[in-house]
């Protein structure tokens, strides 16, 4: 099956064609991008980017289902690392951002294969680990649910039956722990 379309140059309605497309591939992309991500609202965005793209796209597509698709994997994959930098960035203490500190972004979202990246990384997420469970049960949900899962705090509060400023108030302990917890450890491989 070739699909071979070109948004702008082969086509003399382009806004037709583009509003056909999102008509005919909309609940498709939707459903595979619900799989992927936590939350409704995410999916949705990411599904606008999509669309967003194509309708800026300027080449030839020679497989549209195909591209639809690698474009909604990337945009996933995008969304996926801008959680974990928003955790990331989260978690480290602002008062210790001055240039020759390492910042942990930095560090634990550097794609290359180098070695000792790679153990940091996992250093890191072991430690994150450890410290969460050291939390209170409702602190450590609070955080998981909102910062891993992507929840929004009036979801969480309809499931758990607590207020949204109690959530948000066990995250904020929960966080001020994860910080304490991981400056230690950027102490000790500063010091290494």
């Amino acid at each position: 099956m070739q699909d071979t379309i070109s948004i702008h140059s082969n086509l003399a309605t382009p806004k037709r064609n583009i509003t056909g497309i999102i008509n005919a591939y909309s609940r498709r992309l939707l459903g595979f991008i619900r799989k992927r991500v936590r939350n409704e609202s995410d999916a949705e965005d990411i599904l606008q980017e999509v669309f967003y793209q194509l309708a800026g796209n300027t080449q030839p597509i020679e497989q549209l289902t195909g591209w639809l698709f690698t474009v909604a994997r990337n945009k996933i994959t995008d969304n996926h690392r801008k959680r974990r930098l928003d955790l990331i960035d989260d978690i480290q203490d602002p008062a210790n951002e001055d240039d020759e500190m390492i910042r942990w972004a930095e560090l634990l979202m550097s794609t290359g294969d180098n070695p000792e990246f790679s153990y940091l990384r996992s250093v890191f997420w072991d430690e994150l680990t450890a410290a969460l469970n050291e939390l209170p049960e409702e602190q450590k949900q609070a955080f998981v649910l909102n910062e891993l899962e992507g929840m929004p705090f009036k979801e969480m509060a309809e499931i758990t039956g607590e207020t949204v400023n109690t959530l948000i108030s066990r995250k904020r302990y929960a966080v001020l722990h994860l910080r304490n917890r991981l400056a230690r450890l950027r102490e000790e491989l500063l010091n290494e």
